[in-house]
């Protein structure tokens, strides 16, 4: 017969390919044996109590304290609003003011927002930095200031 069709470096590439099979086998045998010291699954669980903090109780074992809830103390929907007794008045100063187009912007003094007005929401003679009273809706790009008065 004749030479086997297996040449030199064929056979060094199955020799390597069997090596690292069997170093992946060795590796893979490492790994199950380091996870099994490591311990069972229960001993790396953590749990949350009812204050936020980490603990290793499971929550059923976990003691609290009963709450004791009235049913008058829920409220459901929106909260009604306490009436401080006087009234929601807007103070501003009057920013800018177009007499040509007749619009103009307020500087809320509280917050420092500005709100857009118009003439036809003012019942006066109105000028730039002019202490100013109104109320405030919403318009069509957001908030707009009706109602303006002289303070």
């Amino acid at each position: 017969m004749g030479r086997s069709q297996e040449s030199f470096s064929k056979r060094e590439k199955e020799k390597k390919k069997a090596k690292k099979k069997k170093e992946k086998q060795l590796k893979k045998e490492q790994r199950q044996e380091e996870n099994n010291q490591g311990g069972s699954l229960d001993d790396m669980i953590a749990y949350v109590d009812a204050y936020g903090n980490l603990t290793d109780k499971p929550p059923e074992d976990q003691e609290r304290e009963p709450e004791e809830i009235e049913a008058e103390d829920i409220v459901i929907g929106v909260p009604p609003k306490e009436d401080s007794g006087e009234p929601d008045v807007n103070i501003g100063t009057v920013a800018f003011y177009d007499t040509s187009k007749g619009f103009g912007f307020i500087n809320d003094n509280n917050n420092g927002e500005k709100y857009f007005f118009h003439i036809n929401n003012v019942n006066f003679e109105i000028q730039e930095n002019d202490k100013v009273t109104y109320d405030v809706v919403r318009g069509r790009k957001g908030m707009d200031a009706v109602n303006v008065e002289l303070a």
